[in-house]
């Protein structure tokens, strides 16, 4: 437990007195009532600290979630980490990562945000690409809104297969933006069925792979669309063997980057990549770092472009998201310097192979199937009469999966989530095989 030294009586009755409140309840009085109330004691013992921290440490031995084997997937997943990423993290140049507005002091930082940029150009076949964003959903977002300011239209097609919380998002920013979003169902194999497209759409978006983990085909939807923006909404990890997006038309590669160096942490914090074509650069949001070369011919790295324009332009700005997620971003640069393309290659396929080991073993329980015949890559749902019971067998043996109600607005009720990583074992497999079958 990390020490942590509070204000003293004193120090806040000296803050409010400087205020004109009279006490910490009339500081908080503009919040209503109703919400408020919600309030709860903690229920920690009004001992010292030493005394809490035993209690707190001893009600964490006792949760069973430090013991459970992660089969967690929907868009964050368990991948190992070098221990490099940490080392280089925790230096202490690094512990207050932020844009760097001064060049001359920021050479570090520059250069690796141009390393981080040019291999995310790298992975999703794009142009440019920005510094990172808060995280893969806002990316999405921002991707949409820079299709309807280039296209003028005000219609996004979204899957039905896009992953619900990212659609949350999004729809929370469509709403702001006077934007549509039209719903494109999925077919029998689980992957997009695009029909006729509406007049005005400004954007189809299509996730790689989609909620269900299942890969879709991005192959000459650039040209059904005309002018409306392809975005793909990718893993990086997939991009690792698969063909990137910027080869089939994309405009906009947007994603998670979580993946990258950066652990599961309870769900945040988070890093959102975004790439797309030069074309495209001025209605980016974020930064962008470029390299230069000073008086004496020396290499050097500024900050070419940077969205800060929201306290000017309001709500016609290019973005209202005006930093990036600079630490997680860092993070994301020393993996996939220290692994290379052929080691991003391995792990990818190391996860897609136990993935479909893992598959094929529970098609062959009585009463368990894959919900979808389309290709997989490294999750896949599993239908059986009994989702929520087997969810909480696998639980009792030790193993985490998502609840059976991750997949329930997509449509599908009688089935749950499987994700595997290259860190899910050979023995990890046998007990979640054990653990369905009732052994």
């Amino acid at each position: 437990m990390n020490p942590y030294l509070p204000h003293t009586p004193d120090d806040v009755r000296a803050m409010l007195a400087k205020i004109g409140a009279s006490s910490v309840e009339d500081l908080f009085s503009d919040i209503p009532p109703a919400v408020r109330a919600r309030h709860r004691p903690l229920g920690l013992p009004a001992r010292d600290e030493l005394a809490v921290g035993r209690y707190l440490a001893d009600l964490a031995r006792r949760s069973t979630g430090q013991e459970l084997i992660p089969f967690l997937g929907g868009g964050l997943y368990d991948h190992y980490i070098p221990p490099v990423v940490g080392h280089i993290l925790s230096r202490s140049e690094f512990f207050t990562a932020y844009t760097p507005y001064q060049a001359e002091l920021s050479q570090g930082t520059l250069t690796w945000m141009f390393e981080y940029q040019t291999m995310i150009c790298e992975l999703t076949g794009m142009e440019v690409a920005n510094a990172s964003m808060y995280d893969g959903a806002t990316a999405l977002a921002e991707a949409v809104l820079m299709a309807a300011r280039a296209t003028g239209e005000k219609i996004v097609l979204v899957p039905r297969s896009l992953p619900p919380p990212v659609r949350e998002v999004l729809a929370t920013y469509a709403w702001g933006a006077g934007l549509a979003l039209h719903e494109v169902p999925y077919g029998p194999d689980g992957r997009l069925s695009l029909g006729t497209i509406p007049e005005g759409a400004c954007a189809l978006v299509v996730p790689q792979p989609n909620a269900f983990g299942i890969l879709e085909d991005l192959s000459g939807l650039k040209e059904r669309l005309g002018k409306a923006f392809l975005v793909a909404y990718a893993n990086p990890i997939v991009l690792a063997v698969v063909e990137p997006p910027g080869a089939l038309g994309a405009d906009v590669v947007v994603g998670e980057g979580q993946v990258l160096g950066n652990p599961l942490s309870f769900g945040g914090p988070l890093l959102g990549f975004f790439a797309t074509r030069t074309e495209h650069l001025r209605r980016m949001p974020g930064r962008v770092s470029g390299e230069t070369r000073d008086a004496e011919g020396k290499v050097g790295y500024v900050m070419t472009f940077q969205t800060r324009e929201q306290h000017i332009r309001r709500e016609a700005a290019t973005s209202n998201i005006c930093t990036n997620s600079a630490l997680c971003a860092l993070a994301a640069t020393v993996y996939l310097a220290a692994l290379g393309p052929g080691g991003l290659r391995r792990v990818a396929l190391l996860a897609y192979e136990r993935a479909h080991a893992l598959a094929e073993r529970i098609a062959r329980i009585p009463g368990y199937a894959l919900a979808f015949p389309g290709p997989f890559f490294h999750e896949f749902a599993v239908r059986c009469p009994d989702p929520a019971g087997a969810v909480a067998r696998l639980r009792r043996a030790g193993i985490a999966v998502l609840p059976p109600e991750f997949l329930h607005p997509l449509g599908v009720r009688d089935a749950f989530l499987v994700a595997v990583t290259e860190k899910r074992t050979e023995e990890e497999l046998d007990r979640f095989v054990s653990a369905l079958e009732g052994r």
